[in-house]
């Protein structure tokens, strides 16, 4: 097992989309949570503030474990995010923890 970072940048105003795909989008976090895959996620917000409001955000991070680099990028390829066409774009990338 090894860390992949998933790094998504979402659409103009993708705020709707990601209101109506959230609750599947988070269950399948809570899931790699359960199993003790993930090491973070979230959204980053449009503007410089935890509550960005109607802002919105521009994409996010997931930081989890997998078995291999195919199997990062098909869990991030099964998002209900990239289904709804929150994201424009998503990279899955090798992460190595080094510190802390």
């Amino acid at each position: 097992m090894m860390w992949y970072a998933i790094i998504s940048e979402d659409i103009e105003n993708s705020l709707a989309l990601r209101k109506s795909a959230r609750p599947a989008h988070l269950a399948r976090l809570e899931l790699l949570k359960d199993q003790g895959r993930l090491f973070v996620a979230g959204p980053h917000p449009a503007i410089d503030n935890n509550d960005p409001g109607e802002a919105g955000f521009v994409g996010s991070l997931v930081i989890a474990e997998f078995a291999s680099l195919e199997d990062a990028q098909l869990w991030a390829d099964q998002d209900p995010y990239v289904d709804a066409g929150v994201y424009k774009k998503v990279q899955v990338k090798p992460f190595k923890k080094v510190l802390p």
